[in-house]
């Protein structure tokens, strides 16, 4: 029983040791072989593919202003409540929240009852406005 006990144990050890290599092996294995997809030039083909975390913040869309309507603000801790339409850019509904804003500068220009247009992301779980602008 000693035995086989060994032998299960050295075995898993081995296999722990050998998929690290196995996967690396294949992560650098030389993939030039494969053709570009017919929609794209071979050029363009690997660019094309890459994840959009990968693409410069240069290079990135910015993302599409929301509309909504200011219906508080805290100037003393930089956040502001906004009753807002669809922001695509979260995937977010409809609905009245509270955001905080990247500079509270951002919110010395507003008050309550203003309709704006704004743009918000999402960072370390909190809501935040990065650009707000009264709408004409």
């Amino acid at each position: 029983m000693t035995t086989s006990h060994l032998t299960v144990k050295q075995l898993l050890i081995a296999a722990a040791c050998t998929l690290p290599w196995a996967a690396m092996a294949q992560a650098t294995s030389d993939h030039s072989h494969h053709p570009a997809p017919a929609s794209a030039p071979a050029s363009v083909a690997p660019a094309a593919f890459a994840p959009a975390a990968l693409a410069s913040p240069a290079t990135a869309p910015a993302p599409e202003l929301a509309e909504g309507e200011v219906r508080r603000i805290d100037q003393e801790t930089g956040k502001v409540t906004l009753r807002h339409g669809p922001i695509k850019n979260l995937d977010m509904p409809p609905m009245t929240m509270v955001f905080t804003a990247s500079d509270p500068a951002l919110l010395a220009p507003l008050k309550v009852g203003d309709k704006v247009r704004f743009q918000a992301v999402q960072e370390a779980g909190k809501y935040m406005v990065t650009d707000i602008q009264p709408r004409p």
